[in-house]
């Protein structure tokens, strides 16, 4: 069993920035990911970034030159730094961690990009 620690998220306005931490607090899995993936209303979710052993990066196509994800496998913990919100990212927030044979997700913070 794996429990999160989220912090972040909230109201924001376009062209703002937000910062998302997550750890897998009391997690005695190997992690091989960690990362966060979004969905909002209506829509499917989607692959944000992935933060990978040996440092291995992936960002989904709409977020990329945008969003920066760094963190520690081995500290369980990873962050994402929003720069140049638009309205398009509100969504939930759903960080996860892997290890290859399972995966286990957080609940979920809210991102609300709004004037």
């Amino acid at each position: 069993q794996v429990e999160f620690v989220e912090s972040g998220g909230g109201l924001v306005q376009p062209g703002g920035s937000q910062r998302l931490s997550c750890a897998a607090s009391r997690s005695s899995i190997d992690v091989y990911a960690m990362g966060w993936h979004r969905q909002a209303p209506g829509k499917q979710r989607e692959l944000v970034a992935t933060f990978a052993k040996g440092g291995v990066i992936n960002y989904g196509s709409s977020v990329k030159g945008r969003f920066t994800i760094s963190g520690d496998n081995a500290k369980k913990t990873v962050y994402l730094q929003m720069t140049n919100l638009q309205p398009d990212d509100t969504a939930v927030y759903s960080c996860y961690a892997t290890n290859i044979k399972t995966t286990y997700w957080g609940q979920g913070t809210q991102v609300t990009v709004s004037s």
